[in-house]
């Protein structure tokens, strides 16, 4: 599903305009990004967790040249699903 389905999605669930539904889930997207730029981890109960993750430096390779190279830090997001979201999965 892309962003596009997603708003067609919503707009038909909450029965509002498809106009209505992507102002709704773009700004939820804006506020779960603003969040995590601040460090702040966003908890949707029985869903899961968004959180900032910090990726330390370490060493790679090149798999071209096989040479050895620095990867630099950096930030990531990570996903952690409720229990209850991974039992409707399973």
């Amino acid at each position: 599903m892309n962003k596009a389905e997603l708003v067609v999605a919503v707009s038909e669930k909450a029965e509002v305009s498809k106009r209505d539904a992507e102002k709704a889930v773009n700004a939820l997207f804006a506020e779960i990004e603003r969040a995590l730029v601040a460090g702040e981890e966003v908890k949707v109960s029985g869903f899961g967790i968004f959180e900032k993750k910090e990726r330390r430096a370490r060493e790679g390779s090149n798999p071209a040249t096989h040479e050895k190279i620095t990867i630099a830090a950096s930030n990531s997001v990570s996903f952690k699903p409720s229990k209850a979201l991974k039992e409707k999965l399973n």
